[in-house]
């Protein structure tokens, strides 16, 4: 059965990652914050053994995230082919961001060397940004809006987890302190890029799909670069019962995503994973993984997974794109690859 809200022209051309290339591990990090785990009784070697996140990435100090995105989408356009004149629409949706304004866009269009011609924005929405701007760029090609959209984005874990580390080592730490801040350890630093247009020869059709929000929940994960509050119980319970609404609507809206040929997943932890799969009843070894060596990368980990998984997938899978992100909100995503 065709979807009835699928997208009939949009097509992504390329997917591409920039990695950043120095390695954190989480035993580093257990080091810096033993004298506290040990005063406040937390078990070290949580973010190894439970959240299952081995290491995650750093850009060099003197990289910014705008230079994190221009790197990953420069590499999407080369695997498009497309020149940078050509490019209609840029849509950026890092989280990480130097500054409040110019948009984070407007840097990387500057990098780029993208037309005066080319609009560019920052589209915001926690985790889930990347996929909603797909959905904005599938819409504007449907139109007749923009012929060629480019979707960067790039996040750095480097400053929020300094800070943290520094401000857990404090004297007055509390255990409570430690696993409010739980979650800013399992970030990770990365980019991702796509570039999408209409029907061509080797693309990948981008049918759509379906958001769900849960607003009530909007101040369970709370951040900014210098630290991240988060409810981890409370978030990950009510993710997973919106995650199961979302997917329960889309079958009743005839998507049949329980059929996919591969699930790329937001990567946030192992529980998280295996919960989701559990609850969806997904079989794992669909499920490719980044977040063991990466961690968690913000709205850069789904784009990023598939860019990792793009040379498996063989032509006609049907690869589903979901995530759940702090808002709350849920979205999932079908293409054919």
């Amino acid at each position: 059965m065709t979807p009835p809200t699928a997208f009939t022209r949009a097509s992504i051309w390329s997917v591409a990652h920039a990695e950043a290339p120095e390695v954190v591990s989480s035993s580093a990090i257990d080091e810096q914050l033993e004298e506290t785990f040990a005063r406040c009784g937390v078990r070290p070697g949580l973010l190894a053994s439970v959240a299952g996140i081995i290491e995650r990435r750093w850009w060099p100090a003197d990289v910014s995230y705008d230079e994190a995105a221009a790197r990953a989408g420069r590499s999407a356009l080369e695997a498009a082919g497309v020149a940078p004149a050509e490019v209609d629409l840029l849509l950026s949706t890092s989280v990480c961001k130097d500054h409040l304004e110019p948009s984070v866009a407007c840097a990387v269009h500057f990098r780029l060397g993208l037309p005066e011609t080319c609009a560019n924005l920052d589209i915001g929405n926690a985790c889930l940004g990347f996929i909603n701007a797909m959905q904005l760029a599938a819409a504007a090609i449907e139109s007749g809006q923009a012929r060629v959209v480019l979707i960067v984005d790039g996040e750095g874990s480097r400053q929020l987890q300094e800070t943290t580390i520094a401000r857990l080592r404090r004297p007055e730490t509390t255990a409570a302190d430690v696993f409010d801040n739980f979650a800013s350890l399992t970030l990770g630093s990365g980019a991702a890029a796509m570039v999408l247009g209409g029907p061509r020869s080797g693309g990948h059709r981008f049918l759509g799909g379906i958001t769900r929000a849960a607003t009530k929940d909007h101040d369970l994960c709370v951040g900014n670069l210098d630290g991240m509050r988060t409810d981890t119980a409370a978030l990950l319970s009510e993710g997973l019962a919106l995650g199961r609404r979302t997917w329960d609507d889309a079958a009743a809206a005839g998507w049949g995503w329980d059929a996919c040929d591969r699930y790329v997943m937001h990567q946030v932890s192992a529980v998280h994973t295996a919960r989701l799969c559990e609850l969806l009843e997904v079989d794992p070894a669909l499920v490719p993984l980044t977040y063991p060596r990466f961690g968690n990368m913000g709205p850069a980990a789904v784009p990023y997974t598939l860019s990792t998984v793009a040379d498996d997938l063989a032509e006609g899978e049907r690869v589903l794109l979901m995530g759940i992100g702090s808002g709350l909100n849920c979205a999932g995503a079908e293409l054919v690859w």
